[in-house]
């Protein structure tokens, strides 16, 4: 069964993001996970309520770049602050069809030369 969107590029257009004011919204919980491994995280690792034991939480925003992720983790992970660390990110959810989860590779970043 395919789904389609009944919303048209058109209205997408005309609803421009409203920006986040930091004074007056209450910022969410970002769980991390580090590793030094070079890899992610396997999706199963994540099943039946478990999680990696390598857990950073951060409070952030919506709006947070990438950038302020990186530096909110090195900021309480030292080892992140070494030169040539690289940080890749993923997205870890649980698949909506089954007891499963998901993880999708977004970005890398390379800490110094």
């Amino acid at each position: 069964m395919a789904l389609e969107s009944r919303i048209t590029q058109e209205e997408i257009k005309k609803e421009p993001e409203k920006p986040i004011d930091r004074e007056k919204t209450c910022p969410l919980l970002l769980r991390v996970f580090t590793t030094n491994s070079g890899r992610h995280h396997r999706a199963d690792e994540f099943a039946r309520g478990n999680v990696p034991s390598s857990e950073l939480q951060i409070y952030t925003w919506m709006d947070a770049t990438l950038k302020e992720l990186t530096s909110l983790v090195k900021e309480v992970y030292p080892e992140a602050r070494k030169k040539g660390t690289h940080f890749s990110f993923a997205i870890v959810y649980p698949d909506p069809r089954g007891k499963v989860y998901r993880l999708v590779s977004r970005c890398v970043f390379l800490q110094g030369w």
